[in-house]
């Protein structure tokens, strides 16, 4: 049995699923999807911060006298399909996917028993949000994570308890671990996805105490994986996997896993009506990112901000299915894969590399002009066979005058696209 202290807790072992899983879909959803303009921190750049352009926004755009509360009833998931969801996220290669049930700005998205009328099921869509997408995530086969929130920007009992020193901890026994209990027993997620720790310590949060409950004695002790958020100072420190920060980039081998959150809005993790398309991740960029994150040993999780109707809007769906497409071909080096002895290629071609038992994989995201790949990291045998993924037959190779391989690539690109992002040669019988 665990006990509630970092040395126990984090003495667990990853359940292996996770490892395995390498690519999720994170979902920013929730009232902040309203005003849809900014961040999902509006609530906060508005009425914590007073900074002018929000309020001009909300002077121009609203009703004098708006509060936030009031963007509650318009946040009416209307067209929110969760099977239609499910099946794009399949379509896009994720394992697994992490929806918000609550943000800092305290709005649940399912029907919180101590979230009185500032939930999904009191007001706005008058649907269990959480529930609904889990359905259809199962029945798809994806696994289920939950992103919540322990702190809430404006809740009166967390300003009290702040006001204290974090003395007291009325905020944490009424509202913080009721809800995250209820999520559990309620939804029995596989990924608990922590945030808004950072302003006090574990002593404040009875981090140590949920956890130890959630690996002992919960209905999903032995599957649920959770992250690294839970005090102020646990983030690449405590907990299951490490986040280390939004959109972290070790640049080396971490010890421990780790994943990496990114989103196809650059500016922003909720809904923005207002982006364009230069703000967006294109394909490239989101291959590119996935396979240096898979190769450092970490999982990939690519966030979309849906509408206030619950449509994931077609740009949002078109990255999506082109890294689906991609994964079609080239998962193989991806999924279940695990770092190899050299993650990268130091010469000018980006070339990153996974393994699977005595399998290499070389994945190149630049097509080399006179066809010919140069691979300097492994060392090749009499015995060894390289072939394409996606490209049937096998390829000529040679010894490299100083280190490696050159491997003849076949003269047309392998895909009738001409634009795609990366390719993975096949390596048998390396070193």
């Amino acid at each position: 049995r665990y006990s509630p202290d970092w040395a126990s807790l984090d003495a667990r072992p990853l359940p292996a699923w996770f490892d395995q899983a390498k690519v999720g879909v994170f979902v920013h959803w929730g009232v902040f999807s309203v005003p849809a303009w900014g961040s999902e921190w509006f609530w906060w750049h508005w009425q914590g911060q007073h900074r002018a352009d929000y309020e001009r926004f909300v002077q121009r755009r609203y009703p004098p006298g708006t509060t936030y509360a009031d963007f509650a009833p318009r946040f009416t998931a209307h067209d929110f399909q969760p099977r239609q969801w499910a099946q794009l996220f399949q379509r896009a290669g994720a394992r697994y996917v992490v929806l918000t049930t609550k943000h800092h700005e305290g709005f649940t998205n399912w029907g919180s028993p101590v979230s009185w009328n500032w939930n999904s099921v009191d007001t706005g869509p008058h649907r269990d949000l959480v529930g609904e997408l889990g359905q259809a995530l199962r029945e798809s086969n994806i696994r289920y994570g939950l992103y919540h929130s322990l702190l809430e920007w404006f809740n009166p009992l967390y300003l009290a308890d702040k006001e204290s020193g974090f003395k007291t901890q009325d905020f944490v026994l009424k509202k913080t671990m009721p809800e995250l209990y209820d999520l559990v027993l309620k939804y029995k997620p596989d990924l608990i996805w922590s945030d808004g720790d950072w302003e006090a310590p574990e002593s404040y949060w009875n981090s140590t105490s949920f956890l130890a409950w959630l690996y002992n004695d919960s209905p999903v002790k032995d599957t649920v994986v959770v992250n690294d958020r839970w005090c102020n100072n646990c983030s690449c420190h405590h907990g299951g996997y490490y986040n280390c920060a939004d959109k972290y980039q070790p640049g080396t081998l971490p010890a421990h896993k780790w994943e990496m959150c990114s989103s196809i809005d650059k500016l922003s993790w909720g809904y923005r009506s207002n982006m364009n398309i230069a703000e967006l991740m294109d394909e490239m960029s989101i291959i590119e990112e996935l396979v240096q994150t898979v190769s450092f040993g970490g999982n990939y999780l690519l966030n979309v901000g849906p509408t206030k109707e619950g449509v994931i809007v077609p740009i949002f769906q078109e990255r999506l299915l082109a890294l689906g497409r991609w994964l079609d071909t080239n998962g193989e080096a991806i999924y279940e894969s695990k770092p190899w002895r050299v993650q990268m290629e130091n010469s000018t071609v980006m070339v990153w590399y996974t393994a699977k038992g005595p399998v290499v994989y070389a994945i190149f995201l630049i097509w080399p002009r006179d066809n010919v790949l140069q691979l300097s990291s492994p060392t090749p045998s009499p015995a060894t066979q390289v072939t394409m993924l996606g490209f049937a037959g096998t390829l000529k190779w040679r010894k490299s005058p100083g280190a490696g391989l050159l491997i003849t690539l076949p003269p047309l690109l392998p895909s009738p696209l001409p634009s795609q992002s990366g390719w993975t040669v096949r390596l048998e019988g390396v070193k």
